[in-house]
């Protein structure tokens, strides 16, 4: 059991491991749990708020106890203490208990990554995820007129679902729900019953041109 102390840090979004994350920091305190991060060369987490927002104050902030341990790539400084960074998402936990004694949030996490028990089992999901992916990009790519190569999906069950997990364009708690899947089927899984739900959405919507734009605009914005 690998259980440690990790500086948390709220957002209104969720970061999977391989996910890139680019930050604006400019709050006083997550200024000094970065340069706390790089001076130690050490991770902090992320987690999505249930409620409110990414501001709120250390006491009032009430995140989901799933998250992902993310580690700065680069770091840039900027006038007046401001801090660009660019980081990485590597390894799933959960938080055992918060602690509130620190300008920021900080937590006991334990680290969880996905069961591979069922491997096999994960493996026959491999031709209906690459599927519904390739049919999602494409329609996806088309609606924000960007088109997007899928020639080159990967087969790899790990890359392929986290590639699946991080391209979805769909509300913060749906992909909560699949950070918070307990096993690496049910992640898949999760990701295939995601998919289909939005292409039959697509599928529908590209009928209707009003509806259309409407998607359109809204997948714009999402995430």
């Amino acid at each position: 059991m690998d259980i440690q102390i990790l500086p948390l840090f709220p957002l209104n979004t969720v970061l999977f491991p391989g996910q890139t994350l680019p930050l604006h920091i400019f709050e006083p305190r997550y200024q000094q749990m970065v340069r706390e991060c790089l001076e130690k060369q050490m991770p902090f987490g992320v987690v999505l708020l249930r409620k409110g927002r990414d501001t709120a104050s250390t006491e009032d902030a009430q995140p989901f106890d799933v998250g992902t341990t993310c580690r700065i790539q680069k770091s840039e400084d900027l006038p007046d203490g401001r801090i660009n960074i660019l980081c990485l998402g590597e390894q799933r936990f959960k938080i055992n208990r918060l602690y509130h004694d620190r300008p920021y949030l900080t937590g006991e996490v334990e680290l969880w990554p996905w069961t591979m028990s069922n491997m096999g089992e994960a493996a026959t999901l491999i031709p209906a995820l690459k599927d519904s992916l390739s049919r999602y990009l494409e329609t996806l790519g088309h609606a924000v007129g960007s088109p997007i190569r899928v020639e080159r999906i990967p087969s790899d069950p790990l890359l392929l679902t986290s590639l699946a997990a991080i391209a979805l364009r769909v509300p913060n708690r749906d992909k909560q729900g699949l950070l918070a899947a307990p096993s690496f089927y049910d992640l898949m899984q999760g990701c295939v019953n995601l998919l289909e739900h939005e292409n039959r959405i697509f599928q529908v919507a590209t009928a209707i041109p009003d509806v259309a734009d409407e998607l359109t605009s809204f997948l714009m914005s999402v995430n």
